[in-house]
């Protein structure tokens, strides 16, 4: 058998903690008497300490006492001594009364006196070492350091403070929150200075330059009232990590970090049935195609928290997958990883991996999405990517009995004005005809059809914030296709976590529309990212290009003839969209497979014929009379 070493520490904790219970049960009997023991008793004091102290000793051991560092003594050490002092006092005095080991009578106050001063001297003794400890390493610092002041007085800004006491980077000089009965009090020995709102003043009398926004669970309009107090001071801006990564333990509060423009943007956390996606995806299957994008990426890193049985990521990028498999490969989950190349157009590899796999639930993030790019040269592409794509995939999970099939569609689907919006329309169509065909017994599949439709999420490949963060770090210009543009954000978490929710609710044929909250300029939000980087919006210039091809200056969740129902769900809505039959499904399919040869002109031109609602820019629509001489509408 192979022998365990008793560590050092451990035994001079353990000799230490004994001596103290001699010394306290000796004062118990000096304070009861006055400091003047009689004879008599003094033989029952040593007599009983013979028998106490080895059962004091052994009630140390077994409750853990010896488990912890005294250099990081903590309330729950503080706990286990206070567990370990009573079970041992109620057994002493047990004993006592039962046996009455010769005769001997140990005076009632003593057995109270007895466990209060061995609590203040073991737990005492702890934390003394402690405060030892961290004034010899830390000590020297405390006049080093940044001076900071800390917006938000609640459990993360105590939680902050514990950590920054051992800072060398950062001297906490005072707190200010905005509830006015803890003006004036101090946290962690930190004084509350007033409330945020005096943040201006406050800061200048310090000659401080740097605040960090505790609020990590306060509502995020609290949060960025605190940001624009701060930034507008002209203040250098940090925050706390988001209450999910704290609740994960993938940082501790202490990792503060720039405050960046997500956060301005960002939304109070959203509400999902847990229970219900427990039932949906734990022991379950799942497949993700476009797994390695900005959308399906997360949807991975958020379905894994389910525990489904497996997990299958389908990219036809290479490199994607990898990246993925990078990231995902270093989580402990019980969750089987498989990483799948394959193109959702190819029906055999498709219907090869649903068949090995039998996911219960697919959803298809893969897509052509860049506007622009899709616009002019690869308009053919995108049909044949997102409509056809969407139909061999949704096609084959129909045929193999997929509970659930979610497509992931997006604002641009709305009164489309440019080639992808519209593809991803057709898509949606597309899913609403194989529910209308199941719904008719058409098929032989009980799938349930279901659709997603939102707008843009913070950080996604092509999102205008990287490309302005370059730009403002290379010195400017900025810049903006047109001074009024507006678009909706939400994060990229949160856009997975409703688009599983949605996914949980679908019943078949609903399209859900997010709540993507307020419309953003564009020309404000480049604005609020040159102020976080520490400039005036005057130091860089910012330079309007005017629209890109296929742009709107204005998206929309809803279509002019549909209408909206809610759902149980505060920030879901299902709109009520035409209905799609199975033969509109089949003709379309035959358009796209036939347009190939066509150029791009006629096939954006043919495209108003299947999709009314799609209304190209004016540049496009004479595109497509200059190669068909079909008659134009100019849109203004």
């Amino acid at each position: 058998m192979k022998l365990t070493m008793i560590n050092p520490r451990t035994i001079f904790a353990l000799l230490h903690d004994i001596a103290v219970a001699v010394f306290a049960w000796i004062i118990a009997y000096l304070l009861r008497f006055n400091f003047t023991i009689p004879a008599e008793q003094v033989s029952s004091l040593w007599l009983v300490l013979i028998f106490l102290t080895p059962i004091q000793a052994l009630f140390f051991i077994r409750l853990g006492l010896y488990r912890g560092v005294w250099r990081f003594a903590s309330i729950p050490d503080l706990k286990r001594i206070l567990m370990a002092i009573s079970m041992a006092a109620i057994t002493a005095v047990a004993l006592l009364f039962m046996f009455k080991p010769m005769g001997l009578t140990v005076p009632r106050s003593v057995l109270i006196l007895d466990p209060i001063l061995l609590l203040l001297m073991m737990g005492g003794s702890r934390f003394v070492y402690r405060s030892w400890k961290e004034h010899r390493l830390y000590g020297v610092n405390q006049m080093r350091g940044e001076p900071v002041l800390v917006l938000g007085a609640s459990e993360a800004a105590i939680a902050l403070l514990k950590d920054l006491e051992r800072s060398q980077e950062w001297r906490v000089m005072g707190l200010l929150d905005d509830n006015g009965e803890i003006n004036g009090r101090e946290l962690m020995g930190i004084k509350v200075l007033g409330s945020i709102a005096q943040l201006p003043e406050i800061a200048k009398a310090l000659d401080i330059h740097n605040v960090i926004v505790a609020k990590p669970s306060d509502a995020h309009r609290a949060r960025r009232r605190a940001i624009d107090i701060a930034s507008q001071a002209g203040l250098n801006v940090f925050t706390v990590p988001s209450v999910e990564d704290l609740m994960s333990g993938k940082v501790k509060v202490s990792k503060i970090r720039h405050v960046e423009i997500e956060d301005l943007l960002g939304r109070d956390a959203v509400k999902l049935d847990n229970l219900g996606l427990h039932s949906l995806i734990e022991d379950h299957a799942v497949l993700v195609s476009g797994a390695g994008g900005s959308i399906g990426s997360e949807l991975c890193r958020q379905i894994v928290k389910y525990k489904p049985s497996t997990l299958v990521c389908l990219d036809i990028s290479e490199y994607a997958l990898y990246n993925l498999e990078q990231e995902l490969s270093q989580l402990n989950v019980p969750t089987k990883l498989l990483y799948m190349t394959g193109d959702v157009k190819n029906s055999q590899r498709v219907k090869e991996l649903l068949s090995q796999y039998r996911p219960a639930v697919v959803f298809h993030a893969a897509a052509y999405k860049h506007v622009p790019l899709m616009e002019n040269g690869n308009v053919w592409e995108a049909l044949s990517n997102n409509v056809i794509g969407t139909h061999t995939l949704a096609q084959a999970c129909g045929e193999a009995n997929v509970a659930k099939f979610v497509l992931i569609s997006t604002d641009k689907a709305v009164n489309p004005t440019n080639v992808m919006g519209a593809s991803k329309r057709l898509a949606e169509m597309v899913c609403q005809g194989l529910q209308s065909a199941v719904l008719q017994n058409y098929g032989h599949t009980s799938t349930k059809f279901v659709i997603v439709r939102f707008g843009n999420v913070l950080g996604s490949s092509g999102s205008v914030i990287p490309k302005f963060k370059e730009q403002i770090a290379n010195g400017g210009p900025v810049t903006i296709t047109h001074p009024e543009i507006t678009r909706y954000f939400m994060s990229i978490p949160e856009a997975a976590q409703l688009v599983m929710q949605a996914g949980l609710m679908g019943n078949g044929g609903e399209i859900f529309v997010l709540d993507m909250g307020e419309p953003v300029k564009i020309a404000a939000l480049a604005a609020d990212m040159i102020r976080l980087s520490g400039l005036q919006v005057d130091d860089i210039e910012i330079k309007y290009v005017g629209l890109r091809p296929g742009e709107k200056l204005y998206e929309e969740l809803l279509a002019d003839d549909e209408h909206t129902t809610q759902t149980p769900h505060e920030k879901l809505r299902i709109a009520l969209a035409r209905p799609v039959d199975s033969a509109w499904v089949k003709n379309i399919l035959e358009w796209i497979g036939s347009a190939q040869s066509a150029n791009e002109g006629q096939i954006k031109s043919e495209l108003r014929l299947w999709l009314e609602e799609y209304q190209p820019q004016y540049q496009a629509a004479t595109e497509a009379h200059a190669a068909t001489g079909v008659k134009t509408v100019t849109i203004h």
